[in-house]
């Protein structure tokens, strides 16, 4: 069955001195670029604090899908999306009042994202589904980008695709997303991607997205 796909590059493995030509890079080619916002309290890891994050996204030629890796989500996730953020994601795991603050997103002008790390499990949560745009399921431990991909979190995608049904909603996944990796998100049923160093560390960045769509778009109509 044929599905749209998205690609969404991460900076995480991007020359940080020098983000906005990084993302130039890869603007013509891709959908939107993933921001990994880490606090170095949610996730052992420091990447940026808002006001950096602020001037990335004011910046950027392309949508930001900002991923919130952070504590205290539920009064920070709202700034994120009032300063022009495409898609807002919140960690389940992190969150106080996970119905509200997706609508916040929303109501500020967002699409509203839930992400679940590996080891939570998606039924917990089939009861906000009527407030999210778009769930975002780890397929490695959140934290640092290089990772290997956990192949067993595609029962998970698989579970949260049937969650899903007809409903609009994108099915992302992050983590160790490469061409060698992404058929088995696709057959488990995901959309929308995030990929980092498979990206950013190869010779043609631009040229590495495009073969990746290419791939998720002929493997995805099958």
């Amino acid at each position: 069955m044929s599905r749209e796909i998205r690609i969404t590059p991460s900076i995480l493995n991007a020359d940080f001195s020098q983000l906005d030509n990084e993302i130039k890079r890869i603007a013509d080619v891709s959908d939107l670029v993933h921001l990994d916002v880490m606090d170095d309290v949610f996730v052992p890891n420091f990447t940026f604090d808002f006001e950096a994050a602020a001037a990335i996204i004011a910046t950027s030629v392309l949508p930001v899908d900002a991923h919130l890796m952070v504590a205290n989500v539920d009064e920070i996730a709202v700034q994120y999306a009032e300063i022009g953020c495409s898609s807002v994601t919140i960690h389940a795991e992190a969150t106080r009042d996970i119905p509200q603050t997706l609508k916040n997103i929303r109501t500020a002008g967002s699409r509203s994202s839930l992400g679940i790390k590996p080891n939570t499990d998606i039924s917990d949560y089939e009861h906000v589904i009527d407030d999210v745009d778009m769930f975002l399921i780890m397929t490695v431990e959140p934290g640092f980008g290089g990772q290997s991909f956990m192949h067993e979190m595609m029962d998970k995608v698989r579970r949260t695709r049937i969650l899903i049904g007809d409903r609009p909603i994108w099915l992302q996944v992050d983590g160790g997303i490469s061409m060698k990796t992404i058929e088995y998100a696709l057959d488990a049923g995901a959309d929308t991607f995030v990929v980092g160093s498979a990206v950013f560390n190869a010779p043609d960045p631009a040229a590495m997205v495009v073969s990746i769509r290419q791939f998720a778009t002929s493997h995805g109509s099958k």
